[in-house]
């Protein structure tokens, strides 16, 4: 019961990563707010864990700010920001990727992120305390070819870790990052381009561990961030890769 009495606004939460962080911050006590694009698949994890669901565009700036409207009206405060939603654009030539592709990367893995910090980091400051929790890629350290625009998305990300990090320390809001490598999401079809045997078995042989990551990693590695035994940890941008960085 690490988060127990912490509230939680996780997005991304119907599916993957984000179901599995959503999941372990329920089990570790704390009352979530599953935000999701489908309304249905956030629906689906609050009845599973006993939380509270949202559908919403993350990069869409009326929506977030009803999110955070939401979220306060719910549970008064909030601890925990997670911003997992995430979206790539199909393997491909950087310059055969479509504007729109470009365009839509680059609202839901930067713009939201900003977004969110608009409405919540005031929330946290007025509270003296938070946990911000943002959810990169190895692809931001370790670029695979043919996905150039995702891993930069990724990239961003980091260094926006490390500054906000050091620009919320002094009013008790910490932010850390972590780092999956490709697991069983339904984006991992998008980064493989195809998803057979041979191109999985491939990819696996890059994996020290020899495995995707899975929901499961990725709630326990949030859980510690965003838990109180990590308050002296912030800007830390944690690889939950089983060695593909190495």
């Amino acid at each position: 019961m690490r988060l127990k009495g912490k509230t939680a606004l996780v997005t991304g939460a119907g599916s993957g990563f984000g179901a599995g962080i959503a999941r372990k911050f329920a089990a570790e006590g704390a009352r979530v707010l599953a935000v999701d694009l489908n309304g249905d698949a956030a629906q689906a994890v609050a009845v599973e864990i006993g939380g509270q669901a949202l559908a919403a565009d993350v990069a869409d700036g009326a929506q977030v700010r009803a999110m955070a409207q939401a979220a306060v009206a719910a549970f008064g405060r909030i601890d925990i920001l997670v911003n997992n939603a995430g979206v790539t654009h199909l393997p491909g030539p950087m310059e055969e990727i479509s504007e729109a592709d470009f365009d839509r990367v680059l609202a839901v893995n930067v713009k939201a992120v900003y977004l969110a910090a608009r409405e919540i980091v005031p929330v946290m400051k007025a509270a003296g305390a938070g946990a911000i929790l943002n959810v990169a890629s190895t692809a931001a350290i370790s670029p695979r070819p043919n996905l150039s625009w995702y891993n930069a998305s990724k990239g961003w990300l980091l260094t926006a870790t490390k500054s906000m990090a050091v620009e919320l320390a002094p009013r008790g809001v910490r932010v850390n990052a972590i780092l999956p490598v490709a697991g069983e999401t339904p984006l991992l079809k998008s980064f493989m381009g195809e998803d057979t045997p041979e191109v999985r078995a491939k990819f696996l042989s890059t994996i020290p561990l020899g495995r995707f990551s899975t929901p499961e990693d990725m709630g326990n590695a949030a859980a510690f961030l965003c838990s109180d035994e990590a308050s002296m940890i912030t800007g830390v941008t944690l690889e939950v890769d089983g060695g593909r960085c190495i």
